[in-house]
């Protein structure tokens, strides 16, 4: 495989694939005639690691045609299956003990170590215990996906957006469909987003590709937010009017404007140099509206993102407190993939080996955070794990934008690509 990070994006839309009708309504046709502005973007991402703090381990103990299992996985029914067929032993008589997983993040779902652990318990006769190094936990991890996008928006006389041609290549559809109220709209994603590497799928991804917290959504909702963020450049209007005025869902609204008022502050039309961004999403029938304060560094490229207001409405809520941790959890750890979190490689082999060269997010980074609960009893609880992370990086871009005035398309927002496109500015 002669790819690299530099050519993974080109390769990624090359590559011959149908196209799944995600979202349709409406003529692209009918729109463009409609629209007196037409913006068109492309937004990329790097494949993301899992990186957890705890590396994919197993301990077995085979006695006879018994085997008790401890192992590091999001899924000890799968682990267990895989036990008894590798073992040929009856379901019933595995045992899976499941202790604290250590990070999984959707990367502990395969169980290639614990069956590794089966194999070596049976052939010695007694208890084994498989741990993969830190190298081997970058090498066998199954990334979340590059991502690829072509966005072409349109807006008539009235600033109303009127058209929206969206493409995601190989990236996943998750939270693909815009919330906004455009009469025409398509959105298409070209092949599946998972596979390659050997693990099933076709071979697109010069690795395996998986669950990444918030699959398909994180990068998804980056590309069609930042676009929003332009498209109401385009229109003269600050970044929140113009959401407000295309929104005709009012749960939606009602999550917007609580996170306008918990931030507290005037959005203007980008770039203000305020430093001020937002994002909003469905995610799988939770919502979430964030605002956030950031500041650079234009010498260096670096952000220090001060503030994070995010709001959700994820229905009835059970544990307000326990909901609260999940929100502070996704916007710290979506801080990584927003600023340095990226696998290096080139053809065929992963560079990125340990944390000297992938970088987590540190306790200096983290801001202010403040989690606004939209009460909405009437509905049946909804997930709470992972909407609030996949609005960070188009919400950090945003407020990256509107502080130095440059658009940053491609994630991780590194200092180099900071410089870059102050440059291009």
């Amino acid at each position: 495989s002669r790819l690299d990070n530099e050519t993974i994006f080109a390769h990624l839309k090359s590559v011959p694939a149908e196209a799944d009708v995600v979202q349709e309504s409406g003529s692209l046709d009918e729109g463009a005639k409609l629209a007196a502005k037409t913006v068109e973007r492309s937004y990329y991402a790097h494949y993301v690691a899992h990186a957890p703090s705890e590396p994919h381990t197993a301990l077995v103990r085979v006695d006879g045609d018994k085997a008790e299992v401890w192992a590091s996985t999001q899924a000890p029914f799968r682990a267990q299956q895989e036990i008894a067929r590798t073992l040929e032993i009856p379901l019933e008589n595995v045992r899976v003990r499941t202790p604290f997983v250590g990070c999984g993040f959707g990367g502990k779902n395969q169980g290639g170590q614990i069956v590794e652990a089966a194999r070596l318990a049976k052939l010695a006769g007694r208890p084994v215990q498989v741990a993969w190094s830190r190298k081997e936990e970058f090498f066998n991890d199954s990334f979340r996906p590059a991502a690829a996008y072509d966005v072409r928006a349109g807006l008539d006389a009235a600033n109303r957006i009127v058209l929206w041609d969206y493409k995601n290549y190989h990236a996943g559809s998750r939270s693909s469909e815009p919330v906004y109220d455009i009469p025409h709209k398509r959105v298409l994603a070209y092949g599946g987003g998972w596979g390659g590497g050997g693990r099933g799928g076709a071979a697109v991804h010069p690795f395996a590709t998986g669950a990444w917290r918030g699959p398909g959504s994180n990068t998804n909702i980056f590309a069609t937010e930042s676009h929003i963020d332009v498209m109401a450049e385009a229109a003269g209007q600050d970044p929140l009017s113009f959401r407000l005025a295309n929104l005709t869902d009012a749960r939606m609204k009602k999550v917007v404007r609580a996170a306008a008022d918990a931030f507290g502050r005037a959005f203007a039309k980008a770039p203000s140099g305020r430093g001020y961004g937002l994002a909003i999403t469905d995610y799988l029938n939770t919502y979430v509206a964030a605002m956030a304060e950031v500041e650079v560094d234009l010498a260096r490229g670096t952000v220090r993102v001060l503030r994070v207001v995010c709001a959700q409405d994820e229905g009835e809520i059970i544990n307000p407190e326990g909901t609260r941790m999940q929100i502070e959890g996704c916007v710290v750890m979506g801080l990584g993939y927003c600023f340095s979190e990226e696998i290096e490689f080139k053809n065929g082999r992963v560079l990125t080996e340990n944390y000297d060269t992938y970088e987590v997010p540190r306790f200096s980074w983290q801001p202010k955070i403040e989690t606004v609960l939209v009460e909405n009893p009437d509905l049946a609880p909804q997930g709470c794990g992972e909407p609030a992370i996949t609005v960070m990086g188009a919400l950090i871009a945003n407020a990256v934008h509107d502080a130095i005035g440059a658009r940053l398309d491609t994630l991780p927002m590194t200092p180099a690509r900071i410089r870059e496109a102050l440059a291009d500015r």
